[in-house]
């Protein structure tokens, strides 16, 4: 057993629960006919754990809300912590793949291991199902057919920031985002949509917790908005420093949703009230499915999910709707992938459906952290800004 791999096996015993258990070398593999094995490869430990254990625990309430099965066959998570770091990830999903021999890989969090880990998935022609990393790599040119996202194209998030920005007028700004593929994405992103000033770009290392030189840089820059892109801790150490400086004082401060979600708001506190935020889905949009993930959610986790929990959710909805579709024959790949390309099932964020290069067509919506009439810090759904919004690269994808 690696020792930052472990299986979770759903139980009908303990309803809503989580049970425990080690994978014995040389246990036998149980055909996939009769049960399908997700490889959940994430990061669940270290200053972002936060989003992973969200994903998952997102996934998870899909498969305990169907009796412990997707598809109707016996479902199980075999669970790997890439720590965040891409070296660790490759090591994990190759035994995934070999030795656990799962049916299908989902869980990623940062786009540094999707880059290093997706290669050897998509030898295995196993399907990798995205709950969060979506990169240009694997969305215009390089799409393929065992890649599909239930979340969103790196890029699109901060382009409907960029059209809030610039539709508020917000014409001299300075952007934020650590130094890796999705951080670059994420200015590539805004600046398409935006229409003002960039006076400053500032490169952060991924995984940074101190900002007094970037809070210095932008001090200087006497900027109309900061936009930020900074997930899990990273976020919550700015925010809270940003704040500390006086800046909030002088400058607007917006961000993608990843950035100003309920964990973020949880861990910051009052200096997130008035925030604005961009995000494909909001706790309170109004649909029956959303409305009983949310509820479901907060019961069994005592605390409002996130958009990286909306997406494990659906993740595990549409491999349940693809896999129902084939009737159990996941191993007839072409058929599955139609079946996944159909996109069979009722998402939390309403309307969905793919593009060519298996990325979502949809709707994206500005937020806005307030206090409601309990006291309780939350995310308001305010508009929609970018409507049945594609990504940039899908005319790129030749898949077919």
């Amino acid at each position: 057993m690696h020792r930052h791999m472990i299986r979770l096996a759903l139980t009908l015993t303990f309803p809503l629960a989580l049970t425990l258990a080690l994978a014995l070398p040389g246990a036998a593999r149980v055909h996939a006919a009769e049960r399908i094995r997700i490889g959940f490869l994430s990061t669940l430990s270290g200053p972002s754990a936060a989003l992973g254990l969200d994903i998952r625990d997102g996934f998870a309430l899909a498969m305990q809300q169907n009796g412990g099965k997707l598809g109707g066959l016996p479902a199980e998570l075999v669970l790997g912590d890439d720590q965040q770091n891409a070296d660790t990830g490759k090591q994990l999903v190759e035994r995934l793949l070999k030795k656990e021999r799962v049916d299908l890989v989902t869980g990623i969090v940062f786009t540094n291991v999707m880059l290093a880990v997706a290669p050897a998935v998509f030898e295995a022609q196993t399907f990798l199902i995205s709950a969060n990393s979506t990169p240009l790599q694997y969305s215009g040119e390089g799409c393929n057919p065992f890649f599909f996202s239930t979340s969103w194209q790196n890029d699109a998030v901060h382009e409907a920031a960029g059209r809030f920005a610039s539709d508020k007028g917000y014409d001299r700004l300075v952007l934020i985002a650590p130094n890796y593929p999705a951080g670059k994405d994420a200015m590539n992103g805004f600046k398409r949509f935006f229409k003002g000033a960039v006076i400053d770009e500032i490169y952060t290392r991924l995984g940074q917790l101190d900002y007094a030189a970037e809070l210095a840089q932008v001090r200087a820059a006497k900027p109309k908005a900061v936009y930020i892109f900074l997930p899990g801790g990273m976020g919550v150490n700015f925010i809270k420093q940003y704040h500390a400086a006086g800046l909030n004082r002088s400058t607007v401060l917006v961000g993608p949703g990843f950035s100003a979600d309920e964990d973020v708001i949880k861990a910051v506190g009052e200096p997130m009230i008035g925030m604005f935020n961009t995000a494909q889905w909001a706790h309170d949009l109004d649909n029956a499915q959303n409305r009983r993930f949310v509820a479901d959610f907060r019961r069994q986790y005592g605390r409002t999910p996130t958009m990286y929990a909306s997406q494990g959710y659906d993740a595990a909805l549409l491999i349940d709707g693809a896999v129902r579709e084939v009737k159990g024959r996941i191993e007839d790949k072409a058929a599955l992938r139609r079946a996944l390309e159909a996109a069979n099932f009722e998402s939390v964020r309403g309307e969905f459906r793919f593009n060519v290069n298996h990325v979502p067509i949809q709707h994206y919506y500005l937020r806005q952290v307030v206090k409601g009439a309990d006291g309780t810090l939350t995310n308001r759904l305010v508009s929609t800004v970018l409507a049945a919004h594609g990504d940039a690269y899908a005319t790129a994808c030749r898949m077919r």
